[in-house]
C-alpha cells in the first residue's frame, strides 16, 4: 500500500506569518470587532489566541516551561485545559490595542519558526490528540501547529471579507494533516476486512485518499489511511476544498456540508467522516 508521506512545513511558517500580518495591517476599526466562526470571538480575539499559540510554544517547547494546574489525565482533561487557558488570554489580551497585538505577533512569530527549525521532525514526540493517543512524530506536531495558524487566518479573512488564503503552498499541507484524523475517526466503524472508503478533496489544493479495514495481528481491526486502492469502494465522498476545511474545524453545520457533498455507496459508512474534528475543543 502507498502510504501519505510526512508534511514538512517548517519553511512555509514565516510566508504564512507574512500573510497574516498583512492582512491585519489592513483591517479597519470596525474590522477588528466583526464576529469570526469561532463562537464568541471577535477578529481581534482570534488575532489574540494566535499570539496566545507563539506564547504556549515558545514558553513550552522552547523554554520547558510548564504552568501549574495543566496536568491532563485523559482527552476530556485536555479539551477543558485548552478551553480554559484560551478564555483566559483571550479575556486578557481585549485589554491590548490592535496595533500592540499586530507588534506582538511581528516578533513572537519569528521566533516560533526558528524553535520549529530546530527541532528533528523524524524524532518522536507526544501525541496529535485528534489523530489519536499514540505518540507522533514530530512533523506531524508542527504540521498541526501550521493548520491552526492557516484556519484562524482563514476566519478572520472569513469574517472581514478578505479574499481567502487558498494557494496549494498552504491550503495543500493542511487538508493533507486534517485527514490523517480520519483512521480515528473510524475506529468504532465495524465493517467487514478490506473494506474501503474513498475521500475526495476537490480543488486545486485538494485530492484523493482512501480508508483501509485492515485486521492487525493482535486480531483487533483498524483504519490505516492509503493514497492508492484496487479495490472496489463501499462508500465514497467527495467535498469541496471551501467545505472540507470548515467541516475539521468545526466552522459548518453538518447538514450543509451534507448538502454540498457528494456521496455514493454506503452513506451510514462515510458519515465518521462529517464528524471528523482536527481540532482541539
Amino acid at each position: 500500500m502507498e502510504h501519505p508521506v510526512e508534511i514538512l512545513v517548517a519553511d512555509r511558517f514565516p510566508t504564512l506569518r507574512r500573510e497574516l500580518l498583512r492582512l491585519l495591517a489592513d483591517l479597519s476599526e470596525d474590522d477588528w470587532e466583526r464576529p469570526t466562526a469561532a463562537p464568541l470571538w471577535s477578529v481581534k480575539d482570534v488575532a489574540a489566541h494566535l499570539l496566545g499559540g507563539d506564547v504556549w510554544i515558545l514558553s513550552g517547547k522552547r523554554d520547558g516551561f510548564r504552568p501549574p494546574d495543566t496536568s491532563i489525565q485523559q482527552y476530556s482533561h485536555l479539551v477543558e485545559l485548552v478551553n480554559r487557558l484560551n478564555a483566559e488570554w483571550v479575556l486578557a489580551v481585549r485589554r491590548m490595542s490592535p496595533r500592540l497585538l499586530r507588534e506582538f505577533l511581528a516578533f513572537t512569530g519569528p521566533e516560533v519558526e526558528a524553535c520549529f527549525a530546530s527541532l528533528d521532525p523524524m524524532m518522536m514526540g507526544g501525541p496529535v490528540s485528534w489523530a489519536g493517543p499514540e505518540p507522533a512524530p514530530v512533523w506531524f506536531d508542527i504540521a498541526r501547529e501550521f493548520t491552526e495558524r492557516w484556519h484562524h487566518q482563514q476566519q478572520i479573512r472569513d469574517a472581514s471579507g478578505r479574499p481567502p488564503l487558498y494557494d496549494p503552498y498552504f491550503l495543500s499541507p493542511v487538508l493533507d494533516t486534517f485527514v490523517r484524523a480520519l483512521p480515528y475517526s473510524f475506529r468504532h466503524t465495524t465493517p467487514p476486512h478490506g473494506t474501503v472508503v474513498r475521500f475526495e478533496i476537490s480543488g486545486e489544493a485538494g485530492g484523493v485518499w482512501f480508508l483501509h479495514k485492515q485486521e492487525q495481528s493482535s486480531l483487533k481491526q483498524s483504519w490505516t489511511l492509503v493514497l492508492k486502492s484496487h479495490a472496489e469502494p463501499a462508500a465514497e465522498v467527495i467535498l469541496p476544498q471551501d467545505i472540507a476545511w470548515r467541516v475539521f474545524t468545526k466552522g459548518i453545520d453538518r447538514e450543509k456540508a451534507l448538502a454540498q457533498a457528494v456521496i455514493r455507496g454506503d452513506a451510514l459508512l462515510a458519515s465518521p467522516i462529517f464528524a471528523t474534528t482536527a481540532i482541539i475543543g
